[in-house]
């Protein structure tokens, strides 16, 4: 059965904005822009015939999303797709030192060290095992035009699982706010068919230089 999938990344927050880590321990609304951009891609891509919205727990995705919500659209939440836990770093403005074992954390995951963790968040192997199960839930789903919201690491995550690459990979998916991600379902395998497109937002004004 082929389907295609849009996978989003939620709108902007104070917190993106301001530095501070959010994770999935900090349930934070969009901000004006935030908001904005949610309008830009419902006024983008409002009228595809999506047949379901797959959604994180935390609101700066539900919000992303309440246009679609709110037009009816079936909508279910998974924290599978929540973001990753930054554990101590979460709610935080960021200094120097939380950047750099941040870097750390990261530059450990790209050489396969998959239990490095900032403190007592997730590791990239916790990550990987919950969005696992996401994937095997995409497969096996009906309907064949998917709308998800998720998160900036998540998605990259997500990204290399979909697409059956090592995670140590998933450096190399970027995601702005709102950025979009398609995933054709085709033959048992996903193919990528846009990366971060974010064309709603450029016809809307909103991409600052």
């Amino acid at each position: 059965m082929e389907k295609l999938v849009y996978i989003v990344r939620h709108g902007e927050t104070d917190f993106n904005r301001l530095g501070i880590v959010q994770g999935q321990g900090v349930d934070t609304s969009l901000n004006e822009l935030g908001l904005q951009q949610a309008d830009a891609f419902f006024n983008h891509y409002g009228q595809k015939p999506f047949e379901v919205l797959l959604t994180s727990r935390l609101r700066r995705t539900h919000e992303t999303m309440r246009p679609f919500i709110e037009k009816g659209l079936p909508w279910e939440q998974f924290p599978e797709i929540n973001e990753i836990s930054w554990g101590s770093h979460e709610g935080r403005l960021s200094t120097p030192e939380m950047r750099e074992e941040y870097h750390q954390t990261v530059s450990r995951w790209r050489e396969g060290d998959f239990h490095a963790r900032l403190g007592d968040g997730e590791n990239a192997e916790e990550l990987a095992g919950r969005l696992s199960r996401f994937v095997s839930h995409l497969r096996e789903r009906p309907e064949k035009l998917i709308l998800v919201c998720s998160h900036g690491r998540a998605m990259r995550c997500l990204s290399c699982l979909l697409l059956e690459e090592p995670i140590e990979l998933m450096d190399k998916y970027k995601h702005h706010n709102t950025g979009l991600y398609a995933f054709r379902f085709q033959n048992g395998r996903f193919r990528l068919e846009l990366e971060n497109d974010i064309r709603h937002l450029e016809a809307a004004g909103l991409v600052q230089a």
